[in-house]
């Protein structure tokens, strides 16, 4: 079974004297429960492995119930090093003081019960680890998929990958574009919306949320007011409410409005954002497209490219500690600026969507970039892109 390079990390910290909570943090099937299972198989270390999926979000003492489970069967087989994973914890309400409380009681009587637990992205960190568990924990982000992993993973070609995205469940489909779909909207879009953000989240208008969700994949690589979204949309709301959501499906790595580059905050946070999906498979799924249409109509394909490039971007952004943006002046633009330690690079993708823009030039003469280059046409093919080491832009 593949392993994602995210293996070596938890299996090298689990084999570590105790001495922090691991937390996989990363969007619904991107293999986290994998991962640990993988991990769990190969160290020669006892462990519990529990879910919170199905437990009532009410039930406060079911994770006190948990650890003192993993303590009994530590007790009982007698051994000096348990691991306790619990999956899908930040479902329960308040968890993050109940971990607190266990930890806190294992570590004062020297207990080595190494403890991972899983969630869903920044949903689980923002609402419970920095609220409880400042300093006893470390992160461990898992992101979508990349070209890369799913080629080697699944022999997909870079045109499949462009288009059916990166989630690992539905490789087996891309023969079977209907089934494909289905399982899109079933297993990741649903569940998505319904369980990792409307029962983790306040949100006071539900369907406002799926439909600017669904909505906005559609539009991913195109910059669009929220007011003329707002327009498109069934569910009455205003501006303020649609920007939080598109914040909640950020934080979700589903769906961002990226700002516009500018040399000052106030003008990056009043732009019109560019909508960009973390996973090609999203914009698919929810277009009314196919892939022999959307493939072999050079602008539409162009989108789907460009999406892929700015999805493989935000994907590496938490890890590499950067932030993505795109820039415009007129009828000049450049898709993707990465900004890092008062640092920029300029990314324009071309692939037979745009015959001249003179975008890069022109933000080369106000910004002078570290590096400003072409991904596509005339410049470094999206494939090797794609499977570029982003870190070594950096150097």
């Amino acid at each position: 079974m593949y392993k994602r390079y995210h293996f070596l990390e938890l299996k090298n910290r689990l084999l570590e004297k105790r001495n922090k909570i691991q937390v996989l943090s990363g969007p619904r099937q991107v293999g986290k429960s994998t991962l640990v299972k993988q991990v769990l198989k190969e160290i020669d270390i006892p462990y519990l492995f529990v879910t919170a999926d199905d437990i009532p979000s009410d039930n406060t003492s079911w994770i006190n119930e948990t650890w003192n489970s993993a303590r009994s069967m530590m007790k009982i087989k007698k051994q000096d090093v348990f691991i306790l994973v619990i999956d899908e914890i930040h479902k329960i309400r308040n968890w993050s003081e109940s971990v607190k409380k266990e930890w806190d009681t294992d570590t004062f009587n020297d207990l080595e019960l190494r403890v991972v637990i899983l969630g869903s992205s920044r949903l689980l960190i923002k609402d419970g680890l920095t609220e409880s568990l400042t300093g006893r924990y470390e992160l461990i982000r898992m992101s979508h998929w990349s070209y890369a992993e799913m080629r080697d993973a699944f022999g997909l070609n870079i045109e499949h990958y462009i288009y059916y995205g990166g989630y690992p469940g539905g490789a087996s489909f891309v023969n079977n574009e209907r089934r494909w779909r289905q399982y899109m909207k079933d297993s990741i879009i649903t569940p998505a919306i319904e369980k990792d953000i409307l029962m983790t989240k306040v949100i006071y208008k539900p369907q406002l949320m799926k439909q600017l969700f669904e909505l906005g994949c559609t539009y991913s690589g195109e910059e669009i007011s929220l007011t003329k979204l707002l327009g498109q949309l069934q569910d009455a709301g205003n501006v303020t409410t649609l920007a939080n959501y598109l914040n909640t499906l950020d934080e979700s790595r589903l769906l961002c409005g990226m700002q516009k580059y500018a040399n000052d905050n106030a003008r990056k946070y009043n732009s019109i954002p560019k909508i960009m999906v973390y996973n090609t498979a999203l914009l698919s799924a929810l277009s009314n497209s196919t892939f022999e249409k959307t493939f072999t109509d050079s602008k539409i394909w162009g989108r789907w490219v460009e999406s892929s490039i700015g999805s493989y971007l935000l994907n590496k952004a938490d890890e590499l500690d950067y932030k993505l943006y795109y820039w415009r002046e007129n009828n000049n633009e450049v898709d993707f600026v990465i900004e890092q330690n008062k640092q920029c690079i300029a990314i324009e993708v071309k692939s037979g969507k745009r015959t001249t823009n003179s975008g890069i030039p022109l933000f080369n003469t106000k910004f002078q970039p570290k590096h400003s280059f072409v991904v596509g046409s005339g410049g470094i093919p999206i494939e090797d892109f794609l499977t570029l080491d982003l870190e070594n832009l950096f150097e």
